[in-house]
């Protein structure tokens, strides 16, 4: 049997198969706070590092070719760098309360930067792809004191976002400029030279950290409205590394391709920290990891290359590579699939299954748990569909709850209810109170928003977002089970399903589809297909629409706000441009939706060549039009 994981007090104990509840009940019987044997990120990096100094902890490829030799950095070089990087940061003043934040690529400096900002104070890394108004918004709740950004750079914005933000942020003290090239404004930090005049043996401000101690902020929640700022402790994260590690072949060693980001949870701490605190190695696929085409492209070569036990991406990932040939690469080397993120629909695990021979262990978690919360356990039957059970030393419930958002009672089996998670890797809340009111059920129990059901076998099903739910004239439709039919077609790479607004019915379901590379099907084969095999007549979706590529967010999840809002501009332009109003010469009509501060979505209704006389008439028979539509709109005269 293969020991638990390094960062156990006993790392050569082996560990049980938890093939059954009473195994797992006997593993437990251990407390976790007497099972492990590290406090603080930076100790469970040592650890992983002391297995074998020598051995590389990032593999690096800029292009994400298989045939260029990597950049590489051995653990002893790396727990150096990670260790300057701590030093360069409380020498401008870190201290265990400040906020280093991030806006940076996937680039060596990323990690080692990352974990020695947590060895001195709080790290907030920020996806860079947002919006400078977005990224001002989270450095100012979370109070920024250093930021670390990438410097000028082609096909980059990072550095144009850094120089119109910086003076937004009253508590930015210093900026440092990750390979900032020739020339810099004064005012900013060259990130190399200062690390490079500090001490790599020794940490100059030694601080015992404990395990309740903050180690980041993680933005969650959307891009509109006040930032959600997860706080996580050191132990919030530590378990993180270490249940991944106990529960899949990481560390030790192996090599893990990774091109997740390291602004969401599943790349900084599923990935990237678990694979590090193992002694594991990390081949980190170019800048923009999984985004870059040849990532994708070169997969199976790159498994064949780097010989990962375990391949694991988020949905999106998995199912762009199997439509990549894999022409006879060698595969032998992974063992199962793992993916999270949001659900991986069935057809893609069977296809894994019945092509590659690969079992699939799903995993289900959100940033307020530190990621993995519940797996396909790799010792259980695998039950397709199913996100599996609560890892060692967590729990998972589905309750009903009542009008405050409190917890009632749990669910019977097979009842859909709201899941809830309670455990060592769960929050103990939001940065800003602000956000707390309504995030857990009960003590300790988060709200995940998230609907599901418990089987008579404790296995998880997700059945959807209590949001995405779409309620059809009285009828509640998951969209879930509709996209996992679409996915049965073999033109099909990726669906989604979302409400589109309806007078009468509140909302109707449409359909939104990316075929794969030379894929032909049409609008009315891929409903019929889904008309055949939907028992719910209200659930079949009243219009399909080809999309490509299908809007996905920075980590590779289905942006279905985009997609809600190309519906609403569909049924606004729709009962709008048939009125007599519009048809005379030179007025124009254009709906855009998106976005809203304060309302989380509003449709833009501009309209122009209307004299001001006309205005009022023509806007009450918007209003006539719009009215009944479960949508807020605000007309534009142009």
């Amino acid at each position: 049997m293969a020991r638990v994981s390094l960062l156990e007090r006993d790392p050569e104990a082996p560990r049980p198969p938890l093939r059954n509840a009473a195994e797992l009940a006997a593993f437990e019987a251990v407390p976790y706070a007497e099972r492990i044997g590290v406090q603080s990120v930076l100790d469970a990096l040592q650890r992983g590092a002391a297995r074998d100094p020598d051995h590389p902890a990032i593999q690096f490829l800029p292009q994400s070719d298989p045939a260029q030799p990597p950049v590489s950095l051995s653990y002893r070089d790396f727990m150096a760098r990670v260790t300057q990087s701590a030093n360069l940061f409380a020498g401008l003043g870190v201290g265990p309360n400040d906020v280093v934040s991030f806006l940076l690529p996937l680039l060596p400096e990323s990690f080692y930067a990352l974990y020695g900002a947590q060895a001195v104070g709080i790290a907030n890394p920020v996806n860079p792809l947002l919006s400078p108004t977005q990224i001002a918004e989270i450095l100012r709740a979370a109070g920024t004191k250093v930021l670390v950004a990438l410097g000028p750079m082609p096909g980059s914005d990072i550095f144009d976002k850094v120089q119109q933000i910086r003076a937004e942020l009253p508590s930015l003290e210093s900026v440092l400029i990750v390979r900032a090239g020739a020339e810099l404004d004064p005012a900013l930090l060259r990130f190399e030279e200062r690390l490079a005049a500090c001490p790599a043996d020794r940490l100059t401000h030694v601080r015992r950290i404990g395990a309740d101690e903050p180690a980041g902020y993680f933005h969650t929640g959307g891009t509109t409205g006040t930032p959600k700022l997860v706080r996580h402790t050191h132990g919030n994260q530590v378990y993180q590394a270490w249940v991944c590690a106990t529960m899949l072949p990481i560390g030790d060693g192996r090599t893990l391709l990774y091109g997740l980001p390291l602004f969401h949870v599943g790349g900084a701490l599923t990935q990237a920290l678990a694979t590090l605190c193992g002694g594991g190695t990390l081949v980190v696929l170019s800048p923009a990891g999984w985004r870059n085409p040849e990532s994708i492209r070169n997969v199976w070569r790159l498994v064949e290359r780097y010989r990962p036990p375990v391949f694991g991406a988020v949905p999106t990932v998995l199912a762009a590579a199997l439509a990549v040939p894999v022409d006879g690469a060698d595969l032998s080397s992974v063992s199962c699939v793992s993916g999270g993120g949001s659900a991986i629909p069935v057809a893609i695990c069977e296809a894994y299954g019945t092509r590659l021979d690969k079992p699939v262990l799903e995993v289900y978690g959100m940033t307020e748990t530190s990621s993995v919360h519940l797996i396909s356990y790799p010792d259980r039957p695998l039950r397709l569909g199913s996100v599996g059970h609560a890892v060692p030393y967590s729990r998972v419930r589905v309750v009903k709850l009542d009008g405050a958002g409190q917890a009632t009672g749990d669910c019977a089996p097979n009842e859909i209810g709201v899941v809830a998670m309670a455990g060592p890797g769960v929050f103990s809340g939001y940065l800003s109170e602000a956000h707390n009111r309504g995030a857990f059920v009960a003590p300790g129990w988060v709200n995940s928003g998230d609907l599901g059901r418990l089987d008579e076998d404790d296995y998880l099903w997700l059945t959807g977002r209590a949001k995405d739910l779409i309620i059809r004239g009285g009828h509640n439709i998951d969209p879930l089970a509709i996209e996992e039919v679409f996915f049965q077609h073999p033109a099909v790479a990726l669906a989604a399903v979302v409400g589109q607004p309806d007078a009468r019915a509140g909302e109707m379901p449409v359909a939104f589809v990316q075929l794969k590379p030379g894929a032909q099907a049409s609008e009315a084969e891929l409903i019929d297909f889904a008309r055949e095999r939907t028992p719910e007549r209200a659930a079949v979706p009243v219009a399909l629409f080809f999309v490509d590529p299908m809007p996905l967010t920075a980590v590779g999840k289905i942006f279905k706000p985009a997609l809600r809002w190309r519906a609403a501009e569909r049924v606004v332009a729709m009962l709008l441009a048939d009125l007599p109003e519009l048809a005379a010469a030179g007025r124009t009509l254009a709906v855009e939706a998106g976005p809203h501060p304060l309302h989380g979505s509003e449709v833009a209704v501009r309209i122009g060549g209307v004299a001001s006389a006309a205005r009022d008439a023509l806007a009450a028979r918007a209003a006539e039009r719009l009215g009944p539509l479960e949508l807020r709109y605000a007309l534009q005269w142009l």
